[in-house]
């Protein structure tokens, strides 16, 4: 009987293994058969048959910085210059591949700022990756300007200037997109000489000085921190600031460097280049860079301030010597007087 029972006892675990082999067996059975009933992955339409579709969209873009990013000139040379680093196909190409260094397509394409695109649309809708960081993911400079500034604060994105697929604004004059959101906190500025003059919003709050030479990465400021600076002035008021030189682009004035080949005033770029002549003087230009001028500017009104302080205290000295003297020779006579007063009482 004991015997009986201790066969009993060491076949339980041989059982309970062969029914845990069988278990696993018949799912995974079923589990290989179910993958083959599955149906295969849905097709991904490429860019070219969204255009066939979305002709409006596709003549935004095929002008456009995004269409031209990868073929551009000056992309192409810095880039090459550089080695033809990978890492910088990541922005200038789609579906950048870093492992293999394929890519889908020369440039943003569609699928850059929509994703995949696959044959359940139409109708069903395709998503839209293009918020403002994600612009910013290769956009980083205007990213870190727009930080700055009150439209960051305010939720005020890239898509609500700027036309996503041909990058242009809104708005047909790009003073009037500024003037659609801030015109009730302007004042009397739509008053302004500046204005008069056809010196708009952007002509100031956003230009950029070009530098003389573009850094290696090709990366330069873009103007949308919309803040004023020494070199904002100094690209039209040469003369007023007797800085005796114009920044690079910008000997006209900043409308002019804009495109604007005439003024508000209706004046021709003859008349204005012959108004700028009897102002300005243009000697050694070249001699220096944009950021060495602003330096020779600032330390010219250093100067002048300088020379105004020890005019100040020449001017000063002569008033308080003056002054000085005629107190000494008041005190001088009253006292003689009073001498002359005791001797005749004596």
């Amino acid at each position: 009987m004991k015997k009986r029972l201790k066969f009993k006892f060491l076949n339980w675990p041989l059982l309970l293994g062969l029914l845990i082999g069988v278990s696993s067996l018949f799912f995974s059975v079923q589990l290989a058969l179910a993958q083959d009933d599955e149906e295969p992955d849905t097709p991904v339409i490429p860019t070219q048959e969204c255009q066939e579709c979305h002709l409006d969209v596709a003549n935004h873009w095929q002008d456009s910085a995004h269409a031209h990013a990868f073929d551009d000139e000056v992309f192409q040379a810095q880039w090459k210059g550089l080695g033809e680093p990978g890492e910088c196909l990541a922005c200038h190409t789609t579906n950048y591949q870093p492992a293999t260094g394929e890519f889908a397509e020369e440039g943003v394409a569609c699928e850059s700022c929509h994703g995949e695109t696959t044959a359940e649309h139409p109708p069903a809708p395709v998503p839209i990756l293009a918020d403002t960081e994600y612009c910013g993911t290769c956009h980083t400079t205007t990213l870190g300007e727009w930080h700055q500034t009150g439209h960051a604060s305010e939720d005020i994105g890239c898509m609500d200037c700027h036309d996503p697929h041909s990058q242009q604004p809104l708005f047909e004059e790009a003073d009037a997109m500024c003037v659609n959101c801030h015109e009730d906190s302007m004042g009397d500025y739509l008053e302004d000489l500046h204005i008069q003059e056809g010196i708009g919003c952007v002509d100031c709050h956003a230009l950029v000085v070009p530098p003389e030479q573009l850094p290696e990465d090709g990366i330069v400021p873009t103007g949308h921190a919309f803040t004023i600076t020494p070199a904002t002035c100094v690209a039209c008021h040469t003369d007023a600031l007797h800085a005796g030189f114009s920044l690079p682009g910008y000997e006209h004035g900043a409308a002019a460097a804009n495109g604007q080949s005439e003024t508000a005033a209706g004046g021709t770029e003859e008349e204005l280049v012959t108004v700028l002549q009897g102002t300005v003087s243009l000697e050694g230009p070249d001699e220096l860079t944009p950021e060495q001028k602003v330096q020779t500017l600032e330390a010219a009104l250093a100067n002048r301030n300088l020379t105004l302080l020890f005019q100040g205290g020449v001017l000063g000295l002569v008033l308080g010597g003056s002054t000085a003297w005629f107190v000494a020779n008041n005190v001088r006579q009253r006292r003689e007087l009073e001498g002359d007063n005791d001797e005749q009482e004596k």
